[in-house]
Protein backbone atom coordinates (compact mmCIF):
# COMPACT_ATOMS: atom_id res chain seq x y z
CA UNK A 1 0.00 0.00 0.00
CA UNK A 2 1.40 3.38 -0.99
CA UNK A 3 1.67 5.99 1.76
CA UNK A 4 1.46 8.78 -0.80
CA UNK A 5 -1.86 9.62 -2.41
CA UNK A 6 -3.07 11.78 -5.28
CA UNK A 7 -3.14 15.44 -4.30
CA UNK A 8 -0.43 15.21 -1.62
CA UNK A 9 2.34 17.80 -1.46
CA UNK A 10 5.70 16.01 -1.76
CA UNK A 11 9.37 16.94 -1.93
CA UNK A 12 11.87 15.11 -4.16
CA UNK A 13 14.71 13.65 -2.07
CA UNK A 14 16.92 12.24 -4.82
CA UNK A 15 17.53 12.63 -8.52
CA UNK A 16 18.05 15.60 -10.79
CA UNK A 17 15.09 17.51 -9.29
CA UNK A 18 16.20 17.06 -5.67
CA UNK A 19 14.65 19.62 -3.33
CA UNK A 20 11.70 20.57 -5.55
CA UNK A 21 8.17 20.41 -4.21
CA UNK A 22 4.99 19.64 -6.10
CA UNK A 23 1.55 18.06 -5.95
CA UNK A 24 1.05 14.41 -6.86
CA UNK A 25 -0.97 14.19 -10.08
CA UNK A 26 -1.12 10.41 -10.38
CA UNK A 27 -0.04 7.31 -8.44
CA UNK A 28 0.91 4.25 -10.49
CA UNK A 29 0.58 1.43 -7.96
CA UNK A 30 1.64 -1.48 -10.19
CA UNK A 31 5.00 0.14 -11.06
CA UNK A 32 5.45 1.97 -7.70
CA UNK A 33 5.79 5.35 -9.36
CA UNK A 34 4.22 8.79 -8.98
CA UNK A 35 3.75 11.71 -11.36
CA UNK A 36 4.55 15.02 -9.61
CA UNK A 37 3.56 18.41 -10.99
CA UNK A 38 6.58 20.33 -12.32
CA UNK A 39 9.08 17.56 -11.53
CA UNK A 40 10.96 15.22 -13.92
CA UNK A 41 9.90 17.15 -17.03
CA UNK A 42 10.85 15.47 -20.29
CA UNK A 43 10.31 16.41 -23.91
CA UNK A 44 8.03 14.17 -25.92
CA UNK A 45 7.70 14.21 -29.69
CA UNK A 46 4.15 13.61 -30.85
CA UNK A 47 2.96 12.99 -34.37
CA UNK A 48 1.49 15.98 -36.17
CA UNK A 49 -2.19 15.63 -36.94
CA UNK A 50 -5.39 17.62 -37.09
CA UNK A 51 -8.23 17.86 -34.63
CA UNK A 52 -11.87 17.97 -35.70
CA UNK A 53 -11.85 21.77 -35.65
CA UNK A 54 -8.96 21.90 -38.10
CA UNK A 55 -6.20 22.97 -35.70
CA UNK A 56 -2.90 21.16 -35.91
CA UNK A 57 -1.76 19.06 -32.99
CA UNK A 58 1.54 17.47 -32.20
CA UNK A 59 5.12 18.62 -32.21
CA UNK A 60 7.41 18.80 -29.19
CA UNK A 61 5.67 18.80 -25.80
CA UNK A 62 7.09 18.98 -22.30
CA UNK A 63 5.38 16.60 -19.88
CA UNK A 64 6.00 15.20 -16.40
CA UNK A 65 7.44 11.69 -16.34
CA UNK A 66 6.84 9.25 -13.47
CA UNK A 67 9.48 8.89 -10.75
CA UNK A 68 9.87 6.11 -8.21
CA UNK A 69 7.86 6.50 -5.04
CA UNK A 70 10.97 6.02 -2.90
CA UNK A 71 12.45 9.23 -4.34
CA UNK A 72 9.71 11.45 -2.90
CA UNK A 73 8.77 12.30 0.66
CA UNK A 74 5.55 13.76 2.00
CA UNK A 75 5.73 17.39 3.19
CA UNK A 76 4.80 17.99 6.84
CA UNK A 77 1.92 20.50 6.98
CA UNK A 78 3.37 22.23 10.05
CA UNK A 79 7.13 22.45 9.37
CA UNK A 80 6.96 22.45 5.52
CA UNK A 81 9.80 19.88 5.43
CA UNK A 82 9.86 16.25 4.38
CA UNK A 83 8.48 13.70 6.82
CA UNK A 84 7.83 10.00 7.08
CA UNK A 85 4.26 8.74 7.31
CA UNK A 86 2.77 6.74 10.15
CA UNK A 87 -0.72 5.53 10.92
CA UNK A 88 -2.94 5.84 13.98
CA UNK A 89 -6.22 4.01 14.47
CA UNK A 90 -9.16 5.90 15.90
CA UNK A 91 -12.61 4.75 16.88
CA UNK A 92 -15.21 6.86 15.13
CA UNK A 93 -18.92 6.61 15.82
CA UNK A 94 -21.12 6.84 12.73
CA UNK A 95 -24.79 5.97 12.53
CA UNK A 96 -24.71 4.52 16.05
CA UNK A 97 -21.83 2.13 15.28
CA UNK A 98 -18.19 2.42 16.21
CA UNK A 99 -15.65 1.84 13.47
CA UNK A 100 -11.87 1.76 13.44
CA UNK A 101 -10.44 4.35 11.03
CA UNK A 102 -6.78 4.62 10.01
CA UNK A 103 -5.47 8.19 10.01
CA UNK A 104 -2.19 9.23 8.37
CA UNK A 105 0.17 11.01 10.77
CA UNK A 106 3.38 12.97 10.08
CA UNK A 107 6.23 11.41 12.06
CA UNK A 108 8.11 14.73 12.30
CA UNK A 109 5.40 16.74 14.06
CA UNK A 110 2.76 14.18 15.01
CA UNK A 111 0.02 16.12 13.20
CA UNK A 112 -2.66 14.55 11.01
CA UNK A 113 -2.18 14.73 7.26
Amino acid sequence: MAKIKKGDLVVVISGRDKGQQGRVLQVLIETQRVVVEGVQRVTKHTKVGQSQRGTTTGGIETIEAPIHISNVMLVDPETKKGTRVGYRTEQVERDGRTRNVRVRVAKRSGKDI
